[in-house]
């Protein structure tokens, strides 16, 4: 079997905007931030966040460490294509580094390169916004 390769394809930055905590759930602390913008720049892709409907509703694991990921939002390319993004990861609650599985959706021609891929991005959280690498995962294959 050959070995996967990580393909660097944009950076992602997100600002966030309020957040709200729910303590004492049955799956424990939730906290939903809300996102203000999505930036992602790339060779290939340029974006932005359209609409206001995106969020992360961060699941806080029981130690208060980590968190598990559940983000959502819609994407307008630089030449006005929509993008939809979803993806769950994990948080290091203690340093900030974030890892996170995305997929994306669309209809766009241009860019059903998106639809048939694994990105993963690899980022850091701050209290004002997150930055990740976004890489798309190739099969030795592929790679």
């Amino acid at each position: 079997m050959s070995q996967p390769a990580l393909v660097h394809f944009a950076t992602m930055t997100i600002k966030l905007g309020e957040s709200f905590v729910i303590k004492g759930g049955p799956v424990g602390t939730r906290i939903v931030a809300e996102v203000a913008t999505i930036e992602v720049t790339g060779e290939s892709l340029t974006a932005s966040m359209v609409g206001k409907s995106a969020a992360d509703w961060l699941t806080v694991g029981p130690d208060g460490s980590y968190g598990t990921l559940d983000v959502r939002a819609t994407l307008k390319t630089d030449d006005d294509e929509l993008i939809y993004v979803e993806y769950s990861g994990r948080i290091d609650l203690t340093n900030g580094s974030v890892v996170s599985a995305p997929l994306f959706q669309t209809g766009a021609e241009k860019y059903d390169w998106l639809n048939r891929m694994q990105a993963i991005g690899i980022g850091q959280n701050s209290p004002e916004q997150l930055v990740y690498e976004m890489y798309s995962v190739a099969s030795g294959a592929d790679a």
